[in-house]
């Protein structure tokens, strides 16, 4: 009967602990909408429709940019240095950097990201107003939207 006794309480304070667990866990932060899309010019580069995905963890934001234009060359994975600017509707910018891009063929839609940046809760971002720069073999190509993102901007808990 002892043993049974011992092996309830275990379990009933592994049970404890658990709920306790959960209720004090860091909430997940989450950024609305997750995705979006931009119409963007790229000069000479071309123009076209460009989705947007963010990621939020903290106050450690990422996002994931997959364009309609394409790449003219093959291009090797983590080949393109690039700044991803947006703007803060309180004033101000935000900037997402990183060197991270799949390996593309050329023809294949361009994909930069994730890109790293820092934002503050309640922060309201927008690509339209912004850029993206990016450089591919010593050659920087700024692309920029040309009317606001849909469904609108990213909001950051």
């Amino acid at each position: 009967m002892r043993c049974k006794r011992i092996g309830a309480g275990a379990a009933l304070a592994a049970g404890a602990l658990a709920v306790a667990g959960l209720a004090f866990a860091p909430a997940a932060l989450a950024v609305t909408p997750q995705t979006a899309t931009i119409t963007a010019d790229c000069g000479g580069f071309g123009s076209g429709e460009a989705t947007l995905t963010a990621t939020q963890e903290g106050t450690a934001a990422a996002l994931t940019l997959t364009s309609a234009i394409t790449a003219p060359i093959a291009l090797g994975e983590d080949s393109i240095a690039s700044t991803l600017t947006l703007v803060k509707s309180g004033g101000g910018t935000v900037d997402f950097t990183g060197t991270k891009n799949p390996a593309m063929a050329a023809g294949a839609p361009v994909e930069v990201g994730p890109l790293s940046g820092t934002v503050a809760s309640g922060d309201s971002l927008e690509a339209f107003g912004g850029s993206l720069r990016m450089t591919v073999f010593g050659i920087t190509i700024t692309c920029t939207a040309t009317g606001p993102q849909s469904p609108g901007p990213f909001v950051f808990d």
